[in-house]
């Protein structure tokens, strides 16, 4: 599998992907694309750019839902501002928001008034992995200088933080938190498989296309062999985002599965971790306005196009010297790069000039993290000032018009004043802003950095200055004054949310924590966190009888196609299982025996140059470094009874005499695993994969697929399998005869000879279903309850937080905490249990 998507999609020299619709597998994925009726492009490019109704979001109580919500976020500060308005936004909707990023970002947050939660990572780090790698991929270069290998490990710390910033306390504030909603943008990985752990609704929000679409390729996908490969443009743009995505997958794929284990969470099959988000219909709101890109008529209802996120302007007050530049003349022309790390700044900073000189405008250059002009102060006779650090929305108001790298936030900004725009794309998504920007008439077309010369630049800038370009320009603005992206998208956020899921009975401005079996006959009874505690002070229930209350449900479930490559896929992921097994025999004794000397180093020399703050144990994250389960972030005294050694002997002899002893834990953990995988692979996985292609296999030739429904316990697989055996018996022996019957009806003795057909496959296929289901299905029941009941730690330590939070919101024996009457919550209560 992974020769085949190495020849089918590389990443080239400026990181984007090169996706080569000529080979075998882009020409077997495009098989895969859903059926969906084609999309004409000429209609989608003559489609209004309005935005549709908001979607319906009715509040069903005397008050808005209030909710936990964690914002993730990976990126820059152009990638988490626009989350900064969304959280405030959401605060005046009554929900409490905690923002989870990196550090460099801490008092940005919090002096924006929200919560702010460390999850470790470095933007510097990798905003120069970017400059180096363009996109998702690693250059060859940066393989052989180890930067893959220092971004693994940053994905590692950061999916960890991020699972923290679900469940800890507030760093600051020492109140207690649980998630009961996420936002996160995708690059953050962590965001599905914390909802599935914690059992709570999620939604995506980002600044670029990450839905397959026909309408546009993938912004980090070139497309190689359009228009000669025999595949249409529209499914050429479909496959790039299927591309991306495996290879996304094959390069972090089993980094988030080694951490999925430290949550309980079983690993993510290869086939499914690809386009996970897409198969789950997580919903999606992209905040870009709709008339630079309206939306896809392939796109579903869960997705929508909003508009930017604008934060409200900051005050600011000019220095005195760039208050006198801007009055000295007409209005200049901005240009600025951002973060953005240039190789040669001061050969840049020569081009800027001469195309400025050329041109006879005047300009501001941005020095930004490359310090383009060096140390002069102004140059071409006082008509270039050099800028320090100075907010776009006020700056963009007084020029004439923006040359930049293309970033969605600058570009946003740039045209929401109205200004033309050059974009001087570099890695990433800019080519496709610039395309976006130029398809408007809002500018000249995208000039890619390294082709960029003193010619082209002052062309693209005498462009700007054209009647026309300001025409489109201020279009563009005066449609995107029209929209409210940040009321939008919450609007958005609420209508996805499953609101009668996850009300509490009793006090319905809540969400649910926990569910109360009352009576037969009548349902339970859902309780917020706040409810049971009150309940639980007046001896109304009783601790024991709360089950954890989990409101959106999320099942990664394996898909099968057909018998055969069901059975190859299940025998290929047990061999790979067992050969992993079978190495880490070898691997793990010398892995013992290395790591106990350099840790004693290393750990000391961690412990003293980076203290503790809001992270987790230096062990817990020097196993997810090496790709081993962490421990869970338990209370101290539960993480040592898990690690004994985690906190002792450090640097000390008492470390050596352990040597052996981990060598021999190693060994034999590599040996049980073997026996593991061929134990579950031959006597479970291979009967249930060949059970569940065998029930698949009459969509191939257009019969019906029955679904005895989802397996995750013992009832389910028992009540699963009898369903699908006296289905199959059914259908598959009666359609021998019904068949041709229905056949001959439609068509005639030809329909019927095909009715034969379909009835003499079905018989094989559903019969054998059938009856090899009765010990797959059933086998797999019991496997999922007996895993359940071992790997319980996240489920007790989500029970414990939530318990923790309700006692300190609804103030028992601390005199704080909510306005909750009491009275209220009891006579509800007695209401609801009375029926």
């Amino acid at each position: 599998m992974k020769e085949a998507i190495d020849s089918s999609a590389r990443t080239t020299d400026n990181g984007r992907v090169d996706v080569n619709l000529d080979s075998r597998l882009c020409k077997t994925l495009s098989l895969l694309i859903p059926p969906e009726a084609k999309l004409d492009l000429n209609a989608a490019e003559q489609s209004t750019s309005e935005l549709p109704p908001p979607p319906e979001y009715t509040e069903e109580g005397p008050q808005s839902i209030r909710l936990n919500i964690v914002i993730q976020v990976v990126g820059s500060r152009g990638d988490v501002q626009p989350f900064v308005a969304l959280g405030i936004e959401l605060q005046r909707h009554g929900h409490r928001v905690r923002l989870a990023t990196h550090d460099t970002f801490g008092d940005f947050v919090r002096s924006s008034g929200l919560g702010f939660f460390l999850v470790g990572g470095d933007p510097a780090e990798l905003m120069a992995y970017m400059v180096k790698n363009p996109g998702l991929m690693p250059s060859m270069k940066s393989l052989r200088a180890g930067d893959i290998q220092k971004k693994r490990r940053m994905v590692a710390e950061m999916l960890e933080g991020f699972w923290r910033s679900c469940v800890e306390p507030d760093p600051a504030t020492h109140a207690p938190f649980v998630a009961e909603a996420i936002i996160a943008n995708p690059p953050s990985f962590a965001h599905v498989h914390c909802a599935q752990a914690l059992g709570v609704p999620l939604h995506l929000m980002f600044t670029m296309p990450w839905t397959s679409t026909r309408r546009f390729c993938h912004p980090l996908a070139n497309l190689r062999g359009a228009g000669d490969s025999g595949v249409s443009q529209e499914v050429a743009n479909y496959i790039s985002y299927m591309a991306v995505e495996w290879m996304t997958w094959q390069g972090l794929g089993d980094v988030i599965n080694a951490w999925r284990e430290t949550l309980d969470l079983q690993p993510v099959p290869f086939s499914e971790g690809p386009g996970l988000a897409e198969s789950l219909r997580i919903p999606f709101t992209y905040c870009w306005s709709p008339a630079l890109i309206p939306k896809p008529n392939d796109w579903p209802a869960h997705i929508d196009v909003c508009g930017f996120f604008f934060r409200d302007p900051p005050s600011f007050t000019p220095d005195p010297e760039l208050a006198r530049f801007l009055k000295a003349g007409p209005p200049p022309i901005y240009i600025g790069f951002g973060s953005i790390v240039i190789d040669n700044p001061e050969a840049l900073t020569n081009t800027l000039l001469e195309a400025i000189k050329s041109t006879g405008v005047r300009a501001i250059i941005s020095r930004g993290w490359s310090k383009l002009g060096g140390n002069r102060a102004s140059d071409e006779g006082g008509n270039v000032f050099y800028l320090g650090d100075c907010p776009h929305e006020w700056l963009f108001q007084r020029v004439s018009a923006v040359i930049h790298h293309g970033g969605a936030g600058t570009t946003a900004c740039g045209l929401l004043n109205g200004r033309p725009t050059v974009i001087i794309p570099f890695f990433g998504d800019q080519p496709f802003w610039g395309g976006m920007v130029a398809a408007a008439g809002a500018g000249p077309a995208p000039i890619p950095q390294k082709q960029l010369n003193v010619t082209n630049l002052g062309e693209a800038i005498r462009f700007c200055l054209t009647p026309e370009a300001s025409a489109a320009a201020q279009r563009m603005a005066t449609q995107m004054r029209s929209e409210n992206g940040v009321a939008r998208a919450v609007a958005s956020f609420h209508a996805n949310l499953p609101m009668d899921k996850m009300r509490c009975d009793v006090l319905p401005h809540l969400a649910a924590a926990w569910t109360l079996k009352t009576e037969r006959g009548h349902k339970p009874i859902k309780l917020s966190k706040e409810a049971a505690e009150v309940l639980l002070a007046e001896s109304k229930v009783k601790w024991h009888h709360l089950k954890r209350y989990e409101s959106k449900l999320i099942h990664i479930d394996l898909r099968r196609w057909d018998p055969v490559t069901a059975s190859m896929s299940s025998l290929t992921t047990t061999t790979a299982g067992m050969v992993t097994s079978a190495a880490d025999i070898i691997v793990k004794p010398i892995q013992a025996l290395t790591r106990s000397t350099s840790s004693s180093s290393t750990a000391h020399t961690h412990d003293h140059d980076h203290p503790p703050s809001n992270t987790t144990s230096n062990p817990d994250a020097e196993r997810m470094i090496y790709g081993r389960p962490a421990a869970l972030h338990l209370p101290p005294e539960q993480k040592h009874k898990k690690n004994p050694t985690a906190s002792h002997g450090r640097g000390s002899g008492e470390e050596h005499p352990n040597r052996a002893a981990a060598a021999v834990i190693g060994c034999a953990s590599g040996v049980g695993s073997f026996f593991k995988q061929f134990t579950k692979g031959f006597y479970l996985d291979m009967p249930l994969a060949v059970s569940e292609g065998l029930r698949n296999a009459p969509r191939l030739y257009g019969g019906d697929v029955y679904d005895p429904g989802r397996v995750t316990d013992w009832k389910s697989g028992g009540a699963a399998a009898g369903k699908n055996f006296v289905h199959g018996l059914v259908k598959g022996l009666g359609g021998v005869v019904t068949e041709p019957v229905k056949g001959a009806r439609r068509e005639g003795a030809l329909g019927a000879a095909k009715g034969t057909a379909v009835g003499l496959l079905n018989m094989g296929t559903k019969v054998s279903s059938g009856v090899l289901g009765l010990v797959a299905f059933s086998g797999q029941g019991l496997y999922l309850s007996g895993r359940s009941l071992v790997h319980r730690d996240t489920r007790k330590m989500i029970r414990e937080a939530a318990r923790g939070e309700g006692e300190y919101a609804a103030g028992v024996g601390r005199g704080k905490g909510l306005e909750i009457d009491r009275r209220v919550v009891i006579e509800a209560f007695d209401r609801l249990v009375r029926g």
